[in-house]
């Protein structure tokens, strides 16, 4: 479990975490999500005891990291891919790695199968893909069998068979009892792997909730309606003051209205309706409108004056038909 309370680093006059506190519990996957420069790498780093907090301390399963006689036993951390011997075959990398903390070698063995390098293990790493690296950190991580587990941006280089993997090498991790942090900026792979966020920006706590919590701060887009008489639904939205789009599949998007007033609705005028679906955000969505105020470096948008007009008969381009209030 990690622990941190009042965390706070300062260079110069730069502050690039500001008084944080968030623990990551074991038995789940933790998300840390953050724009570019929100001081999500300096925090993990603070973690591991490769930066030092300016204020506040940082906890590992009630002590500090540098504190624990087996470090890799504690905490394994994916941060950096490239910080390997590039002169070392991958066996030779994990082997020195074992010997230093008294991890026999048949770990080594078991942990190259497990991330899938057997057959490059005697290869030089400095020839490893992009790919091939992130697996060989992995295997980094897992050498001391630790009980919390920490990577960063795991799934760079990786295919989408590898994508996979690691997506239930994860959830298997914290099935297992681990504490498993993980950052990374694809958004669909965290709504797809972890259950709580801790959500930074510009160094400060922004969230600390589930996935589904965090999603729901932000308004639902709209409801998915299907129903056999379009004319009837059409004179309902119009009535309850809503807007809707046709979509193709024959579908209707309507936007201002709640699918409980539709049901309603439609069931007081006798309309029949096939479905009535709350299309809630996404977790891209939802992360790029709570953190918007907290970017710190941010390009301009082009063409951010232009207008999309619907073009009539283009797959995908939806007619809004906009009820006057």
């Amino acid at each position: 479990m990690i622990e941190a309370v009042g965390l706070r680093k300062v260079y110069g006059k730069k502050v690039a975490v500001h008084d944080l506190s968030f623990t990551v519990r074991p038995g789940i996957v933790t998300g840390f999500l953050g724009p570019n420069g929100s001081g999500k790498s300096t925090t993990m780093r603070m973690i591991v005891g490769l930066d030092r907090p300016t204020a506040g301390q940082v906890l590992v399963d009630g002590r500090p990291f540098t504190a624990h006689r087996a470090p890799l036993s504690t905490v394994g951390a994916l941060l950096d891919a490239k910080a390997v011997h590039t002169g070392r075959s991958a066996y030779k990398h994990l082997q020195a790695m074992a010997a230093t903390a008294g991890i026999p070698n048949s770990r080594v063995d078991e942990v190259i199968d497990l991330v899938g390098l057997g057959e490059v293990a005697r290869k030089r790493a400095g020839g490893f893909s992009l790919g091939m690296g992130q697996r060989l950190g992995i295997a980094s991580a897992l050498l001391g069998d630790p009980s919390t587990v920490m990577f960063d941006e795991p799934v760079n280089g990786l295919d989408p068979d590898g994508i996979l993997w690691i997506r239930n090498l994860m959830k298997e991790l914290a099935r297992q009892g681990r504490a498993v942090f993980v950052s990374s900026h694809l958004m669909s792979e965290m709504a797809l792997t972890a259950e709580h966020l801790v959500v930074i920006g510009k160094g400060r706590l922004i969230a600390d909730e589930s996935v589904a919590a965090f999603v729901d701060r932000v308004q639902p887009r709209g409801v998915t309606v299907r129903s056999p008489q379009p004319a009837e639904l059409r004179e309902i939205v119009a009535a309850e003051g809503g807007s809707l789009a046709v979509m193709d599949d024959g579908s209707f998007d309507v936007r201002d209205l709640s699918a409980e007033r539709i049901g309603d609705a439609a069931a007081r005028r006798g309309v029949a309706l096939h479905e009535l679906t709350t299309v809630k955000a996404s977790l891209e969505e939802a992360f790029m409108e709570l953190t918007a105020n907290a970017v710190e470096y941010q390009a301009q948008s082009a063409g951010a004056a232009a207008v999309v007009v619907p073009e009539p008969g283009v797959p995908g381009s939806p007619v809004r038909e906009e009820v006057a209030r």
